[in-house]
């Protein structure tokens, strides 16, 4: 299976949307929305901002594995 390595990220609060690409080994928690300057942060139950907000869950989840350990 191939794995995305490209996600675009939709701010809840203005809806700008940006693409970025997700690191292969670390959850990221954090993101600062280019649009607005808010920080997203993941939802409850999601372990990353990609998870939460990306047209594409994070590499860890694509494999089936846990995201954060």
């Amino acid at each position: 299976m191939q794995i995305e390595r490209i996600s675009e990220l939709t701010c809840p609060h203005c809806g700008h949307m940006s693409r970025e690409e997700m690191p292969d080994d670390a959850c990221m928690f954090f993101y600062e929305c280019k649009g607005c300057h808010e920080v997203l942060r993941p939802k409850p139950g999601d372990c990353c901002v990609f998870c939460s907000y990306g047209t594409v869950a994070c590499p860890p989840i694509q494999n089936g594995e846990s995201c954060c350990s």
